[in-house]
């Protein structure tokens, strides 16, 4: 299933308290809870003025209706086309 990137601007967001968080991922996994196995939220990083989500899913869509139903910014969706960290860089093998 391909995954996604979604930038969520939300003015503070560094600042949020850890109840708020947590009511934003219950709300969250509630609406993916409703939507079924067809998307799946992996995990999100918070900044001090946005959110971005890693999320699998069919199809942009998908991911905008999730938003939607969620009440959640989505400003930004990007599909992911490869994935690259230090071991990208190491010779390979035969």
């Amino acid at each position: 299933m391909p995954k996604f990137v979604i930038e969520r601007e939300i003015a503070g967001a560094g600042k949020l308290p850890a109840q708020e968080l947590k009511a934003i991922s219950q709300k969250s996994c509630g609406v993916l809870e409703a939507m079924g196995p067809k998307i799946q939220w992996v995990q999100s990083f918070v900044t001090d003025s946005k959110i971005y989500c890693i999320y699998m899913a069919p199809d942009v869509d998908t991911v905008r209706e999730h938003a939607r139903k969620g009440g959640f910014p989505a400003n930004t969706i990007a599909r992911v086309h490869a994935v690259i960290d230090p071991t990208t860089a190491e010779p390979m093998t035969a």
